[in-house]
């Protein structure tokens, strides 16, 4: 293969591999099916189209709706994208009725039980999971760029110390694209693969530092004879009072499974974000950035942090069944995070998995009067007998049991999203790949229902109101004294 890393090749053998590699992962093009059903659509105005529909491998049909303004001069309307699918995929398949979750085609329990995270990243990357020979060389490909330019280290200076690190990531992440931005040809095949390599290299020394930043300790640089999730470990907990940080092998394959679990989820917020910013043609680097950004919140990568607020605002197992009363009352601001899931209608089968382990790791560091574990425990049995829960579907996720194992694990808890951001890239960069490999891919631009004013006039500046103090919630300054916002 061409060394692209060095760019040491002719034009003409550049070309070649160029075709090879497309050649290569000529299978891992999604193929949107061809329709042989059609679904009739009746408009008010007695019109009447044939819409196609298609079936892929799994997963219920879809109306293809892609002609639609075209022929009736009518957009749809699906605000969250609840039953809209916006690209066709071979990544990741969800069946949220059984609670299935497949990688290329393997269940997520299979993976977890013979894999690891490394394994994961070959298999969502190339389609199949790697022999012995594969796997070497692609962990050494891997440890060949896991570390980050010195100058990309100085960049952590210019944050106040205690900033989020999920606000570092987002920054140093993005920062990236300027140090791969250069001849980087993201319409090419090689260039893409090497992105993804680079990225999924250097997130754990991105991450690791984020937090070493915060707390005012040292770099500690990635080390050869580690596997990823070892390399993770030592360089979050590194001392540098010790000449070695001898690393746990069963919290590094306990943090290993959290991070194949978390790999990939389908069209999800980021996913999708990360997909739509691609579309633009955006540097990798930057589209990545802009998944984590939608990774950070609540409602998404958040969720195993705001566990843990949860946990915090309950304090005590006596105060359960208040909490769980206000929940069902559904009082301002209280709600049960980590229990249920937008796409799972039954039990999600990464939760089944964490949780055995949750329990694993609680006995195996013989952890038994932490606050956290106490509280999360207590509310996961009250919560699996109540049947106001158990009818909505409302069972214990990934988030809930992946909050307690990492606050077990000694993880900080702003570190939570931090972590999940470190596993997700993976996937994010998956789906980027799998986006370019398609022909005609188009930028990602939403419709909207306009419920605003229609045309009107601009009145005369003289004839407009006064409106500023009506409509600003912004605190005005002082109208008399000396006064200057803080930057």
């Amino acid at each position: 293969m061409v060394d692209k890393f060095n760019r040491k090749a002719s034009v003409m053998d550049y070309e070649k591999d160029k075709l090879k590699v497309q050649n290569l992962y000529f299978d891992l093009v999604p193929k949107v099916p061809n329709s042989t059903e059609f679904a009739k659509l009746t408009l008010p105005n007695g019109v009447s189209i044939d819409l196609p529909i298609l079936q892929g491998t799994c997963g219920p049909p879809m109306i293809d709706i892609r002609t639609l303004y075209q022929k009736t001069g009518y957009f749809t309307f699906d605000p969250g994208f609840t039953c809209t699918g916006h690209c066709a995929s071979q990544v990741t398949f969800i069946d949220g009725e059984k609670g299935q979750l497949l990688y290329r085609g393997h269940r997520i329990q299979d993976i977890c039980e013979n894999n690891d995270f490394v394994d994961t990243c070959y298999l969502l990357l190339y389609g199949q999971l790697p022999s012995k020979n594969d796997k070497i060389s692609f962990y050494n490909s891997l440890k060949g760029e896991m570390i980050i330019h010195d100058k990309l280290t100085s960049f952590y200076k210019g944050f106040n110390s205690d900033a989020h690190p999920m606000a570092i990531m987002v920054g140093v992440v993005g920062a990236l694209s300027a140090f791969f931005n250069e001849g980087l040809d993201i319409l090419n095949p090689l260039d893409r693969e090497l992105a993804a390599i680079r990225i999924v290299a250097k997130m754990p020394m991105i991450a690791a530092l984020a937090f070493r930043t915060s707390m005012g300790l040292p770099i500690v640089y990635p080390n050869n004879e580690l596997s990823y999730s070892e390399n993770f470990l030592n360089m979050l907990y590194s001392n540098p009072m010790e000449k070695e940080h001898n690393i746990d092998p069963y919290l590094a394959k306990v943090l290993d499974v959290l991070l194949i679990l978390q790999a990939d989820h389908e069209q999800n917020a980021s996913a999708a974000t990360v997909r739509i910013a691609g579309s633009s043609l955006a540097n990798p680097y930057a589209c990545v950035a802009a998944g984590i950004s939608s990774l950070w919140g609540p409602r998404h990568g958040g969720a195993n942090e705001a566990v843990l607020d949860m946990l915090e605002i309950i304090k005590s197992k006596e105060n359960i069944p208040d909490y769980i009363k206000k929940v069902k009352n559904k009082e301002p601001g209280i709600l049960l995070m980590g229990f249920g899931h937008r796409v799972y209608k039954s039990y999600d089968p990464r939760a089944e998995i964490i949780k055995k382990i949750c329990h694993e790791v609680l006995e195996y560091l013989k952890i038994k009067d932490d606050p956290y574990i106490e509280i999360a425990l207590e509310l996961e049995k009250q919560a699996l007998q109540d049947e106001y829960f158990i009818s909505r579907n409302l069972y214990p996720n990934v988030d809930f049991y992946s909050g307690i194992v990492l606050n077990a694990l000694g993880i900080p808890k702003n570190m939570f999203t931090v972590i999940f951001a470190l596993s997700r890239t993976i996937g994010w960069i998956t789906q980027w790949r799998e986006m370019f490999s398609e022909k005609g891919n188009k930028i990602g631009r939403p419709r909207q229902l306009y419920v605003g004013q229609p045309e009107r006039k601009v009145l005369p500046v003289e004839k407009r109101e006064d409106s500023y103090y009506k409509l600003t919630t912004l605190d005005q300054q002082p109208t008399k004294g000396l006064f200057i916002n803080r930057p």
